[in-house]
């Protein structure tokens, strides 16, 4: 299994970027994701960037990777308090939200 890190765009050359990320500092390939710039976010598979990352997304991938950092290290925190919420503890309403379906009537809504 490849895991992707973000990593953040240091400086560039022709096809390359050398990027820092989560305590490391790799030069990866750019062929994937075109030109980039000093500051971008990429998200690096062991030495190719497959995608251009915004801030919000690298803070949710990290805290994930976080999360799977400590239950390897046996700290597994409580999932309660997870950065991020598994689909399987969602409501129906909030399922039907996020597949974009209609929301159900309510007792409220029917007149």
């Amino acid at each position: 299994m490849c895991i992707g890190i973000p990593m953040q765009v240091g400086s560039t050359e022709p096809g390359h970027a050398l990027c820092s990320g989560r305590g490391e500092s790799r030069r990866v390939r750019t062929a994937l994701v075109g030109d980039v710039a000093p500051g971008e976010w990429l998200l690096v598979f062991i030495d190719s960037a497959q995608e251009r990352l915004e801030p919000q997304r690298v803070a949710e991938i990290n805290a994930t990777l976080d999360l799977l950092q400590a239950a390897m290290k046996g700290d597994a925190q409580d999932p309660a308090n997870a950065a991020f919420d598994l689909p399987s503890r969602w409501t129906a309403a909030q399922l039907r939200a996020l597949s974009g379906a209609p929301a159900l009537p309510t007792p409220e809504s029917i007149p």
